[in-house]
């Protein structure tokens, strides 16, 4: 008969540790051996022991308690672990693990059957099962290690481990903090949110958070994915590779952490941008405004514009100096707009290069830079 002292605490682990293992499944995480899902893997395992004890105690039980308990746990572990299945778009290791785990649970099952059943075939099956397991185990590891793909392994390869590490960028490097606090919901995820480059320009995400954290595109990561990157750390995305379009991205650990990218075409050219020209014998007034030092800090006192606001008259050339030593933008609107950069955007104005706009029509134009949203100025022309 079936031993209830074993079958109960069993059916309970089996339970809670298959939970685990699916809700890390449904594209929580991205890989196996890491945090909540080792631990509820090894729950899961612990509690089949049990449970397997408690059913075949005694050899394989006739009782009806028995066999609805099996049949019960079975369904509910085929159904949700083929939905999760079917839901999975972020680990690339887990039909390797749904291998193992067949590996595992075929032989252990025709094994004990057959030492209850047919004890004289017991010996025989069990040196074949074992050899098999030992050859397929054997030939895989090998021909990992001498074949063009990786060797065996649960976790999925960062293809930055096999190859020769690039030269440092020389590219721009536009910052975006995932901030202290971000994996609590309802919190700012990624800072600034929205993050406007020119195709080319490095981002550079810097984790900033006391937890791992993920940037992947949206929604599947088939374009970039950083995987985990630990607290302290930092991922850098090269942008030529990208399309100029808008990117939605996510975190796969906290999936309501989000943000966007968005890839415009080169910044203009304004390095040796004109200070005066002359159209029809008439020249064009020019106002200048100073991107002072230190303005990509925000303190108190800081000038990120001199001057901040300035008055012009219809027709007058404002020409931007980057005197800091990072990168800026200057693009027309505030940061709390839906909209903005319709009217002008220069794009990412490096060090000691310059951006110019003629303002042909009379208002109030207020602008900000998108790399650090605090610096803002306007330009009142009448």
């Amino acid at each position: 008969m079936s031993d209830w002292d074993l079958m109960m605490p069993g059916m309970g682990l089996t339970a809670i540790g298959l939970a685990g293992v699916i809700l890390s499944y449904m594209g929580i995480a991205n890989t196996f051996l890491t945090g909540m899902q080792a631990l509820s893997g090894l729950t899961m395992f612990v509690g089949l022991v049990f449970l397997s004890a408690g059913i075949l105690n005694g050899g394989i039980s006739t009782s009806g308690k028995a066999k609805a308990t099996t049949l019960v746990i079975f369904g509910i572990s085929g159904s949700v672990g083929a939905y999760a299945l079917s839901l999975n778009t972020v680990v690339t290791s887990l039909p390797r693990f749904v291998g193992v785990l067949l590996v595992i649970l075929v032989p252990s099952i025709v094994i004990a059957f057959t030492s209850m059943k047919m004890p004289q075939y017991f010996k025989p099956i069990a040196i074949i099962f074992v050899a098999a397991m030992a050859v397929g185990i054997g030939s895989y590891t090998a021909l990992g290690f001498i074949g063009p793909g990786a060797q065996f392994s649960l976790h999925p390869q960062n293809a930055t481990t096999t190859q020769t590490i690039p030269p440092a960028p020389t590219a721009p490097i536009i910052p975006v903090e995932i901030p202290l606090n971000a994996s609590v919901q309802g919190n700012p995820s990624f800072n600034p949110a929205t993050v406007s480059v020119p195709k080319g320009d490095i981002i550079e995400w810097t984790n900033n958070d006391n937890v791992a954290h993920t940037v992947t595109n949206a929604p599947d990561g088939s374009i970039f994915d950083s995987g985990i990157i630990s607290a302290g750390k930092k991922y850098q995305l090269d942008t030529s590779k990208l399309d100029v379009k808008e990117y939605d991205y996510l975190c796969t650990v906290h999936p309501f952490m989000s943000g966007k990218i968005v890839i415009t075409g080169q910044a203009k050219p304004s390095a040796n941008a004109t200070k005066m020209v002359a159209t029809n014998a008439t020249k064009m007034e020019v106002a200048n405004v100073t991107i002072p030092s230190g303005a990509s800090t925000q303190k108190v006192g800081q000038k990120y514009f001199d001057p901040q606001e300035i008055d012009v008259k219809i027709g007058t050339t404002v020409v931007w100096t980057n005197d800091d030593s990072v990168s800026h933008t200057v693009t027309d609107g505030k940061p709390s707009d839906n909209e903005f950069g319709k009217m002008f955007d220069s794009g990412l104005i490096k060090s000691n290069k310059t951006f110019e706009y003629t303002f042909s029509s009379a208002g109030s134009f207020d602008y900000f830079c998108q790399v650090h949203p605090w610096m803002t100025g306007k330009v009142t022309v009448g």
